[in-house]
């Protein structure tokens, strides 16, 4: 026989947030669902690490872009140090500079700010039971990167031409191989406009004024070979 949500022991839950309004929303609808217990609230991430050292919460809802401390950073510290609290992400955005950091920090949940009240308590108690709380939509992000193919290797730093990072050094490889912004960064699992600031970058380090001269360079330099047949 199975647990009911009315038998199921509440989860002990603090809220991260710095939006007062929507701090206090997330608080006013957890406490009117079975499940959970708000023991405490957060405006950041030091505030959230603060707390959980005091309250020794079961679950961190944690949103991500936070003053003094972020919510990547909070998570951290908070599984490093006190490895009984887990988190779950609770935030506006679902882009991979978002999603990754915050998995790799030790979050096993990820949710968006659309989620209903539900779906955030069966995240909380999913975590709990061992398992991943994760959105549909976190989900299938998940399963397109592990699909796609990952990217050629670069050289190491200290063979990089003309100063260039190896991540500005992997974006010129990809220009020469005719990739767009838009499929460079779907490769790179980065944004467009991160795409574009490694590229601004990059020209000014080498001189270069176009694309046609990216590739040019590339070549010249040997980071990528010539095609054959």
């Amino acid at each position: 026989m199975t647990e009911t949500e009315g038998e199921r022991k509440s989860a002990r839950v603090v809220v991260a947030d710095d939006q007062t309004v929507v701090r206090e929303g997330i608080v006013m609808l957890l406490g009117l669902l079975p499940g959970v217990e708000v023991v405490g609230a957060a405006g950041d991430g030091e505030e959230a690490v603060r707390l959980v050292a005091e309250l020794a919460p079961d679950v961190v809802l944690m949103d991500l872009r936070m003053p003094r401390c972020d919510g990547v950073e909070a998570t951290r510290r908070i599984r490093a140090q006190y490895p009984g609290t887990q988190v779950v992400v609770l935030t506006t955005y679902a882009d991979d500079e978002s999603l990754f950091p915050a998995l790799r920090a030790g979050a096993r949940g990820y949710l968006t700010k659309d989620a209903g009240g539900d779906e955030i308590v069966r995240a909380v108690h999913s975590v709990l039971s061992g398992d991943a709380g994760l959105s549909p939509s976190v989900q299938r992000r998940l399963l397109e990167r592990l699909s796609q193919p990952e990217p050629e290797p670069v050289p190491a730093a200290d063979e990089t031409p003309d100063g260039l990072t190896a991540r500005e050094t992997e974006v010129l490889v990809l220009i020469a191989e005719g990739l767009s912004n838009q499929e460079i960064a779907r490769r790179l699992h980065v944004s467009t406009a991160t795409v574009k600031t490694h590229i601004n970058n990059l020209f000014a380090k080498t001189g270069l004024k176009d694309r046609a001269q990216a590739v040019r360079y590339a070549y010249s330099k040997r980071l990528v070979r010539p095609p054959t047949g």
